[in-house]
C-alpha cells in the first residue's frame, strides 16, 4: 500500500487543503492502484557488492549550506572569505577541523566522512538539486526520479515491504523543486508528514488529526461502515474487496500501531531533550524511529539556508540546531546498532560563495555556487572519519579528486545493494537506467571506494 498521493496538495503548497476524509480517500485510490500496477514491476538486478545499507536518512539543507561555514573551514583566507567565523576546532579525528559552532559533530567526526570535493558548476537552486537527487542532466524531455524515490522503488515493495508505512516518508515539506517520483509515478511518490515533531502531537497527515479522539475515530468508522450497504451487499465482488482491505490498512494505520510510530510522546523527555525541542531535532528523532521501523528512506527537509543576506546571523541560529540533531542522530543510530545499516547524507543542492559579498544590498552574504561544496556521509558501509577531496586555499575551487553528483549516489546504491544497471520501469517503455550511462554526457570521477 502507499499514502503518498499528491502531498503537495495535502501539505497545503498549493494553497488548497484539503479534509482529513479526503486524505483518506486519495490514500485509498492510491493503495487500490498500487495493487493493480504490480505486474508492471521489474526485479532488481543482481549486483557484486552485498548490501550493509538498508535505510537512508537524507538530511537535505534546503537553500544550500555553505562549506566554509561548516565541514571545509578556511580561518587563512581572512575577513572577506571567513568573515566572523575564524576559529574551527578541532574534532575527534586527528587533523579535521570543523566550524566552531559545530561542537557536538566535532566529537561524533569517527562516526562520518566530509566530502569536500563535491562540484557540478550549477548556481540555479532547481537545475542544482535536480542534478543532485537524480545524478542526471535536465533538458532530455524526462524527469528522472530522485534518489529517495529509486530506493523506496526498489527496497521497498519490489522487496517485499510489508510495513504499512509508506516506505519514503518526507518530514516534513515537499520542496517543490522537481516531482521526486519522475516518471516512475505515483507508486515512488513520497509521503510528506505536514505537521511539526516538536508539536504536541505531531499532526500527521492522514494518520493523526489534531483534537479528534481515538474514541471519535472509531465511532467514525462505525458509522461509515453501517452506511456502506454497497459492500454489505457485493460481498464477493473483488474491486470491492480490494477496496475494503486498502480501506482496513488505512484504518491500522491510523487506529492501530503502525501509526504510534509518529507518536513522539512515547519517547523519554531526555532523549527528546538530546535531539533538542526544534522542528529539526525532532525531525532526526522521528527518522530514527522510522529507520528502525524498517523505512527505507526518510528525507528531513531542513530550510533556512538560502543566506543572500544577513549570512552569519543566520549561521549563529541554525548550525547549533543543526549540531544538535544530527550530533544525536548519528550517536544515537550508533548506540542502537542502526548506523551499520543506514546511511545518513547531509547536504544541499549547492554550496554558498565562498568570498563574503559585504556591498549592499547583501549587506554579509553569501550567493549561491556551485562550483565546489561539501556533503557528508556517514554509516550504512561508509567509513567514518575521513575526507575526500580539498579545495584550494579560499574554498574556490576543487583542487583534488572532485566528486560528481552520480558519483555520490551510485555509491550509495551500491552501499544499498541497488544495480546501478537495473532498467527502470517506464511509461513509454523507453530503456532507462538506474544511473546514467557515460554516452549521456554526466561528468564522473569514479565512486567514493576510497570509504566504501
Amino acid at each position: 500500500m502507499s499514502l503518498n498521493q499528491d502531498n503537495r496538495t495535502m501539505i497545503g503548497i498549493n494553497d488548497l487543503p484539503v479534509t482529513r476524509r479526503e486524505a483518506i480517500r486519495r490514500t485509498l485510490l492510491g493503495m487500490t492502484g498500487l495493487m493493480l500496477a504490480d505486474h508492471l514491476v521489474p526485479s532488481v538486478q543482481a549486483v557484486t557488492r552485498p548490501a550493509t545499507a538498508k535505510s537512508v536518512i537524507q538530511i537535505w539543507m534546503w537553500g544550500g549550506p555553505p562549506n566554509l561555514d561548516t565541514f571545509d573551514p578556511k580561518p587563512e583566507a581572512g575577513n572577506d572569505y571567513c568573515g566572523p567565523l575564524t576559529k574551527p576546532i578541532e574534532t575527534n579525528v586527528s587533523g579535521i577541523r570543523i566550524c566552531e559552532l559545530l561542537p557536538e559533530l566535532a566529537k561524533q567526526a569517527d562516526k562520518y566522512s566530509i566530502l569536500r570535493g563535491m562540484t557540478h558548476g550549477i548556481n540555479g537552486h532547481e537545475t542544482a538539486a535536480y542534478q543532485v537527487q537524480t545524478g542526471r542532466k535536465p533538458g532530455d524531455g524526462q524527469v528522472y526520479p530522485g534518489t529517495g524515490a529509486v530506493v523506496s522503488f526498489f527496497k521497498g515493495y519490489e522487496a517485499g515491504y510489508k510495513g504499512l508505512i509508506p516506505p519514503y516518508i518526507v518530514l516534513t515539506e515537499l520542496q517543490g523543486r522537481f516531482s521526486e517520483a519522475g516518471f516512475l509515478g505515483s507508486r515512488a511518490k513520497p509521503f510528506a508528514t505536514g505537521g511539526d515533531p516538536s508539536q504536541n502531537p505531531f499532526v500527521v497527515e492522514g494518520v493523526v488529526a489534531k483534537g479528534i479522539t481515538e474514541k471519535r475515530q472509531r465511532d467514525r468508522r462505525e458509522l461509515l461502515d453501517n452506511l456502506n450497504t454497497l459492500a454489505q451487499v457485493q460481498k464477493e465482488d473483488p474491486s470491492l474487496q480490494a477496496a475494503e482491505k486498502c480501506k482496513q490498512q488505512a484504518y491500522d494505520l491510523i487506529l492501530g500501531d503502525a501509526g504510534k510510530v509518529f507518536d513522539l510522546s512515547q519517547e523519554k523527555d531526555a532523549m527528546r531533550d538530546q535531539y533538542g525541542r526544534t522542528t529539526f531535532g525532532q525531525a532526526c528523532l522521528m527518522a530514527r524511529r522510522l529507520v528502525e521501523k524498517g523505512v527505507p528512506y526518510v528525507t528531513i527537509n531542513y530550510k533556512g539556508w538560502d543566506t543572500h543576506k544577513q549570512h552569519f546571523q543566520a549561521m549563529r541560529r541554525n548550525l547549533p540546531i543543526l549540531d544538535k540533531g544530527m550530533a544525536m542522530l548519528l550517536k544515537d543510530l550508533s548506540d542502537r546498532g542502526l548506523l551499520g545499516s543506514t546511511i545518513v547524507w547531509w547536504g544541499g543542492e549547492f554550496g554558498r560563495t565562498p568570498k563574503v559579498q559585504w556591498e549592499p544590498p547583501w549587506n554579509g552574504g553569501r550567493g549561491h555556487y556551485g562550483k565546489a561544496f561539501c556533503h557528508v556521509v556517514a554509516g550504512g558501509g561508509f567509513k567514518g572519519g575521513r575526507v575526500v577531496g580539498a579545495t584550494n586555499a579560499t574554498g574556490e575551487e576543487v583542487k583534488e579528486r572532485p566528486i560528481y553528483p552520480p558519483d555520490l549516489i551510485s555509491s550509495m546504491y551500491e552501499l544499498l545493494g541497488i544495480d546501478t544497471n537495473a532498467k527502470l520501469p517506464h511509461p513509454q517503455g523507453l530503456d532507462v537506467r538506474v544511473m546514467a550511462a557515460k554516452a549521456e554526457g554526466m561528468e564522473t570521477a569514479g565512486r567514493l571506494t576510497e570509504i566504501m
